[in-house]
């Protein structure tokens, strides 16, 4: 029986979990389409509008990458793809993360602008049901009934995203978590237009701009980092991931085993991971080192790939783990 690597096939559990999160972006997604369509019909003159808009359409793009990268995951390894398609999950960070850092850097070019040659926006009324109102409630009504839900749906993705080793899911979350600054940046803006000060509204767009820039270079980075097989990490990046250590303080309790490290890559929702293990003998059975891979694979669903490598010494890429007690 051959070994199997590169499954695509989640446990019950996550696969449970990546369904809830399938139907929260199906969620997201329709909101954002009532929301996009709500703030463009009262877009006005105003850039924090205009600014708080455009963040809008960029938030399409998480959960489409996120929709887009779990049906890819799915497939099966091929002889061209070994590795099988997880890897599209940081393919699909790294999209979402170009087009937010794109689009900021533009959005804070153009508020400049606006600030710099003292572009006075103005706010007229309009005519519903018999009544003439400033348009500026209906934007202010608008950004408060449309701020709340995101931040809500953020918070749930995040433990979806924490769950799953998701960090297409957790970027979405985070831009969702955030949205309530959005909103509220761009009520002053509208504010200022009407009490006469009309630099706030350029520098609600400044603000709303340079927040969709630290999004997206944060997840910039982060993207690239993955994508050159960098340690693993967390799926918020903050640290190593746990796992890395588990793996090698197994190993290292196996007793044939003097010493052991590994590399781990991420390949999006599950590792690949490299196994080096320095054995006290100079032969090891075959079914010691088959012993040890499935072990290994049974830690954490998120090992799927396992290759355990003897070496006479470990690589000095790696951290070595060697048995309690020894003086090895």
């Amino acid at each position: 029986m051959s070994a199997r690597f590169g499954r695509a096939e989640l446990p019950e559990r996550q696969a449970e979990v990546l369904r809830r999160a399938v139907r929260l972006e199906g969620v997201t997604l329709g909101f954002l389409v009532v929301t996009v369509t709500l703030v463009f019909l009262v877009l006005g003159n105003s850039q924090a509008m205009k600014a708080a808009w455009i963040e809008d359409l960029l938030s399409f793009i998480p959960p489409i990458a996120f929709l887009i990268a779990v049906r890819l995951a799915r497939r099966r390894p091929t002889v061209r793809h070994p590795y099988g398609f997880h890897r599209s999950v940081a393919v699909g960070h790294l999209v979402a993360a170009v087009a937010l850092t794109g689009m900021g850097a533009f959005l804070i070019v153009d508020s400049g602008i606006g600030l710099l040659t003292a572009e006075h926006p103005t706010i007229g009324t309009i005519d519903l049901f018999g009544a003439t109102i400033w348009l500026g409630w209906l934007m202010i009504a608008v950004m408060v009934i449309t701020g709340i839900p995101p931040v809500i749906v953020g918070r749930m993705k995040l433990g979806l995203a924490r769950e799953l080793h998701d960090k297409v899911l957790y970027a979405d979350a985070d831009m969702n978590k955030a949205d309530w600054m959005t909103s509220v940046g761009t009520i002053v803006g509208v504010l200022g237009i009407g009490v006469g000060l009309w630099w706030m509204d350029a520098a609600a767009a400044l603000f709303i701009a340079a927040s969709i820039v630290h999004d997206g270079v944060s997840n910039l980075r982060a993207a690239v980092v993955d994508l050159m097989d960098a340690r693993a990490t967390t799926f918020d990046d903050a640290q190593p991931h746990p796992l890395v250590g588990r793996v090698d303080q197994y190993l290292a309790s196996l007793p044939w085993v003097r010493e052991a490290g590994s590399r781990v890559r991420d390949e999006g929702h599950v590792f690949h991971i490299e196994a080096f293990v320095v054995p006290h003998r100079r032969k090891v059975a075959l079914s010691d080192i088959e012993t040890a891979r499935e072990g290994c694979v049974t830690l954490d669903w998120k090992i799927q790939d396992v290759v355990v490598v003897p070496v006479p010494e470990l690589p000095d890429v790696v951290d070595a783990i060697t048995p309690r007690g020894s003086n090895a």
